[in-house]
């Protein structure tokens, strides 16, 4: 089954399309190889995501023809516990970050934006 097609089975992707966008962007990776919208996949691959800012590394277990329920799709993957703990680690900080922005003083200036890009890059 092509890789962009078991993506949007899998419910990674709303659309077959996004998920063929994101193979060709460089977001998913097959067995450790970047992976091209038609990259044959298997049970027993090994699939790594990104999505936004967290990282999916996840096990193929079956493949599915069509898009069926997020129960059966979930069927379809396993998610090695790293990778879990990984995203939920990633989630906490995320959300507990504090605002870079302060409200009382409106815009940020220049200044501001180019603190806020270093620290976004590290």
């Amino acid at each position: 089954m092509r890789v962009d097609k078991w993506l949007w089975a899998a419910r990674f992707f709303k659309t077959r399309s996004l998920a063929a966008e994101a193979v060709d962007g460089g977001k998913v990776q097959v067995n450790g190889e970047r992976a091209k919208p038609a990259k044959l996949i298997r049970p027993g691959d090994e699939v790594r995501l990104r999505l936004g800012p967290y990282e999916h590394l996840v096990r193929v277990e079956r493949t599915a023809e069509r898009r069926g329920p997020a129960t059966i799709a979930a069927g379809l993957y396993s998610e090695s516990e790293a990778s879990r703990a990984a995203r939920e680690k990633l989630r906490w900080q995320l959300t507990r970050a504090a605002p870079a922005i302060d409200p009382e003083k409106g815009r940020p200036t220049k200044r501001d934006r180019r603190e806020l890009d270093r620290f976004r890059q590290r």
